[in-house]
C-alpha cells in the first residue's frame, strides 16, 4: 500500500513542482483515501484521485489599480475552479500577500471536500491577489477589488462559480466586488455569498465558521460525556473565525483564554468575557489595530510578541488563524498540559506531525475540512435564499447549520471509526471522496 500511495504522490509532484501546501494537502487525503479505494473495486482502477487533484480550470490575471499617490500598482488575481461534479464552483476569495499558486490550489482540493461533507450541491474552488488590504484606505481597497472583478467577472456566475470570503476579504471587499459585478453584468444575481443582509446576505453568515468549529467540537466531546461548561479554551486568531468561535465558546459556559494576530498573542488568565471580546471586535474590524492593544485595556492580560499561544495550558484548543500554525511541538506541548479537543477553524492550520501526535494521544482532532464547514454551509443556505428571494431568520439559519454540523459529524464519524476511538481526519476525507467520486463516475471522463 506505502508503494501505491508513493507512485501516486510521486505522479502528482512532478506535475506540481514547487507547490507545498498543495502537495501536503493531497498527501494528507491519499494516506486514508487510497487505501479506501484499493479496497473498493468501484473506485479502483478509475483514476479518481488523480482528476481530483487536476483543477479543471485554472485562471491567472492582472490587476493592476491606482494607489492613494496616483502610482499604478501591479497585483496577481487567481481563480481555481477545482472540481465541479456536484455542484458549481464554490469557494472564497483571499487577498494576501502570501497569496500564490500553491496556497489556492491546496485551499480549493481542501474545498472540494468540505463542500461534499455538507450534503449542500457545491464544488469547489478557491481565488485571491497577492494583495493586502492592511494599510490601505476605502478608496484604495475600492479601485482594486474593481479591477479585480472586471476580469474575475468573466469566469464566475450563480450557476458556475459563486465566491466568498476568506482572509483580507470581509464584507467591504465584498460589497465593492458586488457592485462592480453588477455594473458589468447589468443583472443581481447572487453570484457572491457574504453580502450585506440588506442586499441579499444571509443573517449567521459573518458567524457561521467560527460558530461551526464550536459546534463541531461540541459533538466530538459527546461522544465522551464531555461539553464545553466549565473548561479553558485557546483561540488563535483574532479575525472573523476567532472571533465567533470565542463568542459561541463563551455563550456556552467555557472560558476564553488567549486570542492573536500576526504580532503575536494576548493572555488573560481572567477569561476574555463578552465586554471583552466586544472591544477585540472593535479593535480588529473597525480600528484595525494590532492584538497588543488589549493589555492596555485590561491589565491583568499579557501580551506575547511573536509567539503562539499552544504553550497556555487548555482543555480544547481552536487554532483559528492560518495553515501549518500548530507543529509537532506545539502538539506535544498542548497534550503535556491537558488538552484532549482540538478543532481546526482554520484551513489545515496542523502540521502532519502535528495531528500524527494528536491521533497517537488520543485527542479529539477534527480536521478543518470538517470542522471550519459551517462558513460553506451557510453559504450554501444564502445562495439559496438568493434563489428563493426569501430571507429566514437568525434562529432558523442556525438550526440549520447546528444541524449541518450534526450531520458532518456523524458521517465523519461512520467512516472513521476505530476500534477503540473515531479517526476524523480519516472519515472526513473518505466520506467527501466518496460523495464527489460517486457523481465523477455517474457523469463519465470529463
Amino acid at each position: 500500500m506505502e508503494k501505491i500511495i508513493n507512485a501516486f504522490l510521486q505522479e502528482v509532484s512532478q506535475r506540481n513542482t514547487n507547490e507545498p501546501e498543495f502537495m501536503q494537502a493531497v498527501s494528507e487525503v491519499a494516506q486514508t483515501v487510497i487505501p479506501y479505494i484499493v479496497a473498493n473495486d468501484i473506485y479502483h482502477g478509475k483514476n479518481i484521485l488523480m482528476r481530483m487533484a487536476e483543477p479543471e480550470r485554472v485562471v491567472m490575471f492582472r490587476v493592476p489599480w491606482i494607489d492613494h499617490s496616483g502610482e499604478i500598482r501591479v497585483n496577481r488575481g487567481y481563480r481555481i475552479e477545482m472540481n465541479s461534479a456536484i455542484g458549481p464552483y464554490k469557494g472564497g476569495l483571499r487577498f494576501h500577500e502570501s497569496v500564490n499558486l500553491s496556497i489556492l490550489k491546496f485551499l480549493a482540493f481542501e474545498q472540494v471536500f468540505k463542500n461534499a461533507l455538507t450534503t449542500l450541491p457545491m464544488g469547489g474552488g478557491k481565488g485571491g491577489a497577492d494583495f493586502n488590504p492592511k494599510g490601505k484606505s476605502d478608496a484604495e481597497v475600492m479601485r482594486f477589488c474593481q479591477s479585480f472583478m472586471t476580469e474575475l467577472f468573466r469566469h464566475i456566475g450563480p450557476n458556475r462559480d459563486i465566491p466568498a470570503g476568506d482572509i483580507g476579504v470581509g464584507g467591504r471587499e465584498i460589497g465593492y466586488m458586488f457592485g462592480q459585478y453588477k455594473r458589468l453584468k447589468n443583472e443581481f444575481t447572487g453570484v457572491l455569498t457574504g453580502k450585506g443582509i440588506s442586499w441579499g446576505g444571509s443573517l449567521i453568515r459573518p458567524e457561521a465558521t467560527g460558530y461551526g468549529a464550536v459546534y463541531f467540537a461540541q459533538n466530538m466531546m459527546e461522544t465522551r460525556g464531555a461539553s464545553f461548561t466549565g473548561k479553558n479554551v485557546v483561540i488563535s486568531g483574532s479575525g472573523n473565525v476567532a472571533q465567533y468561535a470565542a463568542e459561541k465558546v463563551i455563550q456556552l459556559g467555557a472560558k476564553v483564554l488567549t486570542m492573536s494576530d500576526s504580532s503575536g498573542f494576548i493572555h488573560d488568565p481572567d477569561g476574555i468575557d463578552e465586554e471583552k471580546l466586544g472591544f477585540i471586535m472593535q479593535l480588529k474590524n473597525m480600528s484595525r489595530q494590532r492584538i497588543d492593544k488589549y493589555v492596555e485595556q485590561y491589565t491583568n492580560a499579557s501580551f506575547h510578541k511573536g509567539e503562539k499561544p499552544w504553550g497556555i495550558s487548555c482543555d480544547i484548543a481552536m487554532p483559528c488563524a492560518t495553515q501549518n500554525e500548530l507543529d509537532a511541538a506545539d502538539a506535544k506541548t498542548l497534550i503535556s498540559n491537558g488538552c484532549y479537543c482540538v478543532s481546526e477553524g482554520a484551513n489545515m492550520p496542523s502540521t502532519p506531525d502535528a495531528i500524527l501526535h494528536f491521533h497517537s494521544n488520543n485527542v479529539l482532532y477534527a480536521p478543518g475540512k470538517a470542522s471550519n464547514a459551517g462558513g460553506v454551509a451557510v453559504s450554501g443556505l444564502e445562495m439559496a435564499q438568493n434563489s428563493l428571494r426569501y430571507s429566514w431568520t437568525r434562529e432558523e439559519v442556525d438550526q440549520r447549520l447546528q444541524a449541518i454540523m450534526k450531520d458532518i459529524h456523524q458521517v465523519c464519524a461512520s467512516y472513521g471509526k476505530l476500534k477503540d476511538g473515531i479517526n476524523y481526519e480519516k472519515g472526513a476525507n473518505i466520506a467527501g471522496f466518496v460523495k464527489v467520486a460517486d457523481a465523477m463516475l455517474a457523469q463519465g471522463v470529463v
